[in-house]
């Protein structure tokens, strides 16, 4: 299980060895081998399924990309709400009044592990998760099932990458400002472009917002600014320095309703969806999160390049908060505590990738080994303190004194520190022998974690080090517009503690096989994806049948199998019509706590969203871009003994661009945008249990007006 110490100084070793050094990605000749035909996004883009530039229609797993102008259409403003129309992905977990984190699940298992531009966002499995603003993004690529093979301990159901705006040598600036509901005002600037006639490229993004949030006498506020420049150093070599500043100084709510007045009946009627169990002397989610990068990228020829990517972040978070305890038996008086957390991070992740492309006779190979390493650093103060209770239906949201709150009465007082290192090595082999593309990759973990201090009023120094072998082998074979594939792929996850025995965990870990068929027209103007897929997960901590009641084993099973369909298609010109659907059965198959036979919370069954964009060209509606979609998001379990139901939803968006220049030549480069989410205001929510329900997000209105030159 332990790894030696000499092993341990690889990752330092390799990061300084690397760091001036690293690929380009290959510039590929008429007669060399086409995985390289995608769309880049600057030179040091790798595609976030292979770490390579193969196309994700040639890719042999379920991959969704959402690119610029998909995320524009949809007036998406997070990642959540960008992932509304991905197949396979139950999003904004804790509905639409929680805007502080990206929360959601794909194939049935939750995620909490985002990147940004192929490296992990740190978090501390508390409440301090790095969030990347989708202002600054220019890409969201979700790479569906186990993924351990390229990026190491990560949940088996997939994992989001955000591809962030890259430098340019094409001049262009974009500055725009937006109103709407909530009181919304926002400012946008972005720019990009060669700096002179030097060698010198780059992109900055800057976002200012404010607006009320969704739940009662809550605020939200958001500031960022996020350059990057790319020195192209010589023909074979490219240098870029990026930086991502956000800074959120109120973040809404975090606290629930219960199910009884939100969806089940209760005597004293139904709740408002702005409807706050919280204080508004003691609500409160700073953020403030710094990310420093640089990239290195170098080509040696004959096919051989290098890539070098590294980021250090410093983050911290404060946190004020309520949460429930019971509801009373008049059903609106509700119990609360009130706690506060304090939480500062450090870290950084680096990741390093030789690549060759080389033939062997007929057999073109691109050729991978990488090493990549994480190390996170973070303290965490949390306090705990009895709180006033609430009447839900004729709230007194001004009733706790910060002042008399006696945290030391609790005995939860709290004040640790959490650290995390993962070294992982991985190989790849992209294969391409005529129509026939096969990938096989396989990757060595090796992780520690260590929580030292006192936690919930103990003194706790625990200790884990794991180590995995993952593997991955997939097939895809081109029949004119049809690619049948087939692919398994294994993850693993990290899991802290141990037996009644003394005896440590080991990771949990996850099989997955998956087929499918991937359809692309000649001209591209018609896309689909069909996938069924199977993952089973195993080693999940579940009670000890010989054990006291806080006694564990790793006896849990979790299944997840499921059908997922995507179609883009252009059956007229100007308009692009997308179709997902998603059928997921999850369900837990073994257990020693009266769970097995139950689906777990947070998995509708069926999920379906359909989206129509069309673009007028010509005649009096010259220049406008009507859009409308709808979301179907089936029913979900109420809590993890499956005692009832999450009601299903019917959501229908909808957007409207207009090309002022299309009109008027003087304004050209102006463009007008209204946007409208849950058009009918329809109620819908999420539930972790009966006790902690979130409304789903309220109608809302957005108006835009952006110029371009």
């Amino acid at each position: 299980m332990h790894a030696q110490a000499p092993f341990r100084l690889l990752p330092l070793i390799a990061a300084m060895a690397a760091a001036p050094l690293v690929m380009a990605e290959t510039t590929e000749t008429a007669e060399s081998s086409t995985l390289n035909e995608v769309v880049i996004y600057g030179e040091t883009y790798r595609n976030t399924a292979t770490k390579s530039a193969l196309d994700p229609q040639e890719t042999p797993q379920g991959i969704t990309v959402l690119d610029r102008e998909a995320l524009e259409m949809r007036d998406a403003d997070s990642v959540a709400s960008a992932l509304r129309y991905a197949p396979g992905v139950n999003t904004e977990l804790r509905g639409g009044a929680v805007s502080r984190m990206d929360l959601f699940n794909i194939r049935g298992f939750i995620n909490y592990q985002n990147y940004y531009d192929g490296l992990q966002l740190l978090y501390n499995d508390w409440n301090l998760q790095p969030q990347v603003d989708l202002a600054a993004v220019e890409q969201v690529e979700v790479f569906k099932g186990p993924t351990s093979t390229l990026y190491g301990g990560m949940p088996p159901g997939g994992m989001v990458n955000l591809i962030g705006k890259q430098p340019s040598d094409d001049s262009e600036h974009q500055l725009s400002v937006a109103t709407g509901s909530h009181h919304l005002v926002e400012g946008e600037v972005s720019s990009q472009g060669q700096i002179g006639a030097s060698d010198f490229s780059y992109s900055l993004t800057g976002l200012a917002r404010q607006k009320d949030g969704q739940a009662e006498t809550s605020e939200e506020e958001r500031y960022l600014i996020a350059p990057s420049v790319d020195w192209q150093a010589s023909d074979n070599t490219l240098i870029n320095v990026n930086l991502y500043y956000q800074n959120d100084p109120q973040m809404g709510i975090y606290s629930t309703v219960p199910a009884k007045g939100a969806f089940l009946d209760n005597p004293n009627g139904e709740l408002p969806v702005d409807a706050y169990a919280g204080d508004i002397n003691w609500e409160t989610y700073e953020r403030e999160v710094t990310m420093a990068g640089y990239k290195v990228n170098h080509e040696f020829g004959h096919g051989l390049t290098f890539l070098h990517n590294f980021r250090y972040t410093d983050a911290t978070a404060y946190q004020e908060n309520t949460y429930s305890t019971a509801l009373a038996g008049d059903d609106r008086t509700l119990s609360r505590r009130a706690y506060l957390t304090d939480e500062a991070t450090q870290g950084l992740a680096v990741d390093n990738q030789l690549s060759a492309l080389f033939d062997t006779g007929p057999v073109e190979h691109s050729l991978l080994f990488g090493v990549d390493y994480l190390q996170l650093s973070s303290n965490i103060r949390y306090e705990d303190a009895a709180a006033p209770t609430i009447d839900l239906y004729d709230p007194d949201h001004d009733q706790i004194d910060p002042d008399s709150l006696d945290f030391a009465a609790s005995g939860y007082s709290s004040d640790f520190d959490i650290t995390k290192r993962q070294l992982g090595l991985y190989l790849q082999d992209q294969v391409r022998w005529d129509h026939l593309v096969v990938i096989g990759g396989v990757r060595y973990d090796d992780y520690e974690g260590t929580e030292e201090g006192r936690k919930y009023g103990a003194a706790v120094d625990a200790k884990l080090a794991q180590t995995n072998l993952s593997k991955r082998v997939g097939a895809l074979y081109e029949l004119g517009d049809f690619s049948p594939f087939v692919s398994y792929a294994d993850s693993f996850e990290p899991v802290t503690g141990s037996d009644k025995d003394g005896n440590e965990f080991e990771p949990s870990t996850a099989v997955q096989w998956e087929a499918g068929v991937k359809f692309a027209s000649a001209d591209n103007a018609t896309t689909a994806n069909l996938s069924v897929y199977r993952i089973n997960k195993t080693n999940v901590p579940t009670a000890d049948p010989d054990g006291t009641a806080y006694d564990e084993i790793q006896a849990g099973e979790v299944r997840s199998q499921g059908v997922e369909f995507d179609l883009n298609i252009q059956p007229l010109a100007g308009l692009l019509v997308t179709l997902n659907y998603t059928f997921q059965d999850v369900e837990v198959t073994e257990d020693n706590s009266g769970l097995e036979g139950k689906t777990p919370v947070w998995v509708p069954e069926h999920l379906l969203s359909v989206w129509a964009d069309y673009q007028f060209t010509q005649g009096a509606l010259a220049g406008l871009n009507p859009g409308v979609g709808v979301r179907y998001i089936g029913e979900a379990q109420l809590d993890e003994e499956n005692s009832d139901t999450v009601p299903s939803a019917t959501l229908i968006d909808l957007s409207l661009g207009y090309d002022l220049g299309q009109r008027v030549s003087m304004l050209n480069g102006t463009q007008l945008g209204v946007s409208v989410n849950n058009l009918l205001d329809e109620r819908y929510y999420s539930c972790f249990d009966a006790d902690n329900c979130w409304f789903g997000a309220e109608r809302t209105v957005e108006a835009s007006v952006s110029y371009t030159f």
